[in-house]
């Protein structure tokens, strides 16, 4: 069990390295999250089994993945497009809003009450992040607003998948869903603001950068959750991988020299909107369990 669980960690260490990657890649934020949509449907098609399954689906539910797809699309443009415009520290705490998000989409989604425990542990995230706020300079805020929006797109592509989970194998849904958003990318590049051609060739730099995001930060984490998935329980899994902006956040000091663009009121924002991600599996579980 332990290596089950060294595993686990492992896949949120490498998630962990995704806004890094995002930061050092050159390449335009629709170019970035094209390439990396496109690939991993293209290896996940190609994997034996995947286009026999995929011809047995309905075409309503090919449509349902599809359109989570474009909201996955875009919740990636907003997560590349706010590291560009502040860090990838930055990029990674608002990223830890989604949860919080998801707290009030998802009573919405479902019919099921809002939990007050939840809603609470939305209202500390609001100090949380105006610490957060205080400790990066103001030509970051915009950065900082961008990755809330990628926050929030996240947290309905999350709840909108969760409704459909389960009705086929998860590497076909996700290789709908990553092809879904590639073809979307692909029809709005004419429109988006760019230099040069709007979807562009990675140069030597940036393609084997893509490369460790597409298959160390995206198809790795993907397989091995889905075996440790087999040995844990949601609730753990769910523990280890909110402390995903917390490791990202750590890698940025070493690998990008990140502490000295943002204060010390930015690391302890950080810790109170970590606790609070963290402990809201745990106010899920205890209502949950029932009552002696």
């Amino acid at each position: 069990m332990r290596k089950t669980y060294l595993q686990l960690h492992l896949c949120v260490l490498l998630w962990g390295f995704t806004p890094i990657l995002g930061r050092m890649i050159t390449l335009e934020t629709l170019s970035l999250v094209w390439w990396r949509m496109l690939v991993v449907a293209l290896i996940l098609i190609a994997l034996p089994g995947t286009r026999r399954v995929l011809r047995q689906l309905p075409w309503r539910l090919i449509g349902t993945y599809a359109g989570i797809g474009v909201l996955l699309s875009v919740s990636w443009m907003f997560f590349y497009g706010a590291i560009r415009l502040s860090n990838a520290s930055v990029g990674a705490i608002s990223l830890a809003a989604a949860p919080i998000f998801l707290a009030f989409i998802e009573p919405v989604t479902t019919g099921n009450p809002f939990n007050p425990r939840e809603l609470l542990l939305g209202l500390v995230l609001v100090p949380g992040m105006a610490m957060v706020m205080g400790g990066i300079p103001q030509d970051m805020y915009l950065g900082l607003a961008v990755g809330l929006g990628s926050a929030l797109f996240l947290a309905i592509f999350s709840a909108c998948n969760k409704r459909v989970a389960g009705r086929t194998e998860p590497r076909v849904a996700t290789c709908i869903e990553m092809g879904a958003g590639a073809l979307f990318l692909t029809l709005l590049a004419p429109w988006m603001p760019h230099q040069g051609a709007a979807l562009q060739i990675p140069g030597c730099h940036d393609a084997w950068l893509l490369g460790l995001l597409i298959v160390a930060c995206t198809l790795v984490p993907f397989i091995m959750l889905m075996n440790i998935l087999r040995k844990v329980s949601a609730f753990t899994t769910q523990m280890a991988t909110n402390l995903e902006p917390l490791y990202a956040i750590v890698l940025a000091i070493p690998l990008l020299g990140e502490q000295q663009e943002v204060g010390p009121l930015f690391y302890l924002g950080v810790l109170v909107v970590v606790g609070s991600v963290a402990l809201q599996p745990v106010l899920i579980r205890q209502r949950l369990q029932p009552r002696p």
